[in-house]
């Protein structure tokens, strides 16, 4: 039994030994030592000089002062990309074999998105470049079909999208003003982003929903209130995120945020989930830098992981992801059609988390957005008795909608934005009535008048009228 003893805190010293040197040689900051999990598998993590989780809201830097991925596995803990000058947002491939990274090769270069194999048996294997965006590309997923998905920056602000890593064909998924940032990939092939709410505005961070083609964009939940970021899916299909109050999730039982009963603190979400259901997450208490902690959910306190420091300062250690097999999403068949408009039928607009008196819905408003960013008037159209409504809009382009009676007063009208993809065709239960609503088994009255959708475009010169 000594002699075990010996033999590990040896191996020990010879790890630890190995980190101070890759902190001395530039590789990354030096921290203390990790403790595993129960089930521990080989696991990623990024440890940055300074992070900020929230800075994509202004189309910033989350690690404007570098940052460097980890690997930590049976053979210990290195730093995985020691040539890069700065990587991170690791998320590995579906088999467990590979990583994609937002990865700089030098300090000055802008973040591009990078794929490496992950094959303990021969470590230095040679990253391949996925991306080449003429400004900064950031926090990759894989989506089904050897497709990724990313953030690039675009005229100061972050777009989504999607590319073809074969042919090298990309496509932007989000056209509204502000900031987007995918944090995951849902089972059923949905992409999970985080933007302000309302969406494209300066309010506070929410979780939305998009399919891989740019389509059917919309908030997971409508109880909007506290910041929400950095969400993920776990195995029993919640999404766990972290919010202003520190840990919560979302649930197929429940319409409203449930709030997760974890240890006070702050916490940067992305959450990596064992398969014996422990959690590695990174929580901070304060001021002090984020550190990497498992959590058996319900349990009443945290263990200690990892924690970055070095001689001269603190680091974050953030971002743990787990190297496992992962089920493939649903492959998302996309149904556009190659139009320059989109089709939207509201079935009932009085359903609704706002109230409107019975026969009080008269008419739709559509705005654009102009060049410099004033909302535009695209047209009028009638609201039937049911509150249903249809229109043909332009594509691939901020949308918003407003409400009004018979007199023309406004009942309501959007605070955000929203969009439709080329060739989209979406029916909407009612306005904002929450994604968990089903619609009324009903024919809506306005295509029993016509099926042909008001025209709102702007290429048509009439605009319709009127109403029930």
């Amino acid at each position: 039994m000594r002699m075990r003893s010996i033999a590990v805190r040896l191996s020990s010293l010879v790890m630890m030994a190995g980190i101070v040197m890759a902190g001395i040689m530039g590789f990354g900051p030096t921290f203390s030592v990790l403790s595993s999990g129960p089930d521990s598998p080989a696991f990623l993590f990024t440890v940055a000089m300074r992070y900020e989780p929230l800075a994509w809201e202004r189309g910033a830097d989350r690690f404007s002062s570098g940052a460097n991925i980890f690997l930590q596995d049976a053979n210990g803990r290195r730093a995985l990309l020691p040539r890069f000058a700065a990587s991170a947002d690791p998320t590995v491939s579906f088999d467990g074999k590979s990583v994609l990274f937002a990865g700089k090769q030098k300090a000055e270069d802008h973040w591009q998105i990078w794929e490496v194999a992950l094959d303990v048996t021969t470590p230095g294997a040679v990253p391949r470049r996925v991306t080449k965006c003429a400004d900064d590309c950031v926090r990759p997923f894989y989506l089904p079909e050897d497709r990724v998905v990313y953030a690039r920056k675009s005229a100061g602000r972050c777009v989504i999208e999607a590319a073809d890593r074969a042919s090298g064909k990309t496509l932007q998924l989000t056209y509204g003003p502000g900031n987007f940032l995918p944090t995951d990939v849902l089972r059923d092939g949905r992409i999970l982003f985080e933007a302000t709410h309302p969406l494209g505005t300066h309010g506070a961070p929410e979780l939305y929903t998009v399919y891989s083609d740019g389509s059917g964009v919309e908030s997971y939940r409508c109880d909007h209130g506290p910041a929400r970021y950095s969400g993920k899916q776990t195995t029993s299909g919640d999404i766990v995120f972290a919010s202003s109050h520190g840990l919560a999730r979302f649930t197929s039982a429940r319409a409203e945020e449930v709030r997760i009963a974890a240890p006070a603190g702050e916490y940067a979400g992305d959450i990596a989930e064992t398969p014996s259901g422990d959690w590695l997450l990174a929580w901070r208490d304060g001021k002090t830098p984020f550190q990497l902690m498992w959590w058996r959910p319900g349990a009443g306190a945290l263990r200690s992981a990892a924690a970055g420091s070095d001689l001269n300062s603190n680091s974050d250690v953030i971002q743990p992801t787990l190297v496992v097999t992962r089920t493939v999403p649903k492959r998302h068949p996309s149904g556009l059609h190659d139009w320059t408009y989109a089709n939207l039928l509201c079935l009932n607009a009085y359903t609704s988390k706002y109230k409107f008196a019975a026969g009080s819905l008269h008419s739709v408003r559509l705005y654009a957005r102009d060049s410099a960013g004033t909302a535009k008037l695209l047209g009028t159209a009638p609201v039937e008795r049911d509150g249903s409504f249809f229109l043909q809009v332009p594509a691939d382009q901020p949308l918003q909608i407003e409400l009004l009676d018979a007199s023309g007063k406004s009942l309501k009208r959007q605070t955000g934005w929203f969009w439709m993809r080329r060739g989209e065709q979406r029916a909407c239960v009612g306005c904002h009535a929450g994604p968990e609503t089903a619609p009324e088994n009903a024919v809506p009255m306005i295509l029993l008048k016509s099926t042909t959708p008001a025209d709102m475009t702007g290429t048509s010169t009439h605009v319709s009228s009127g109403g029930h």
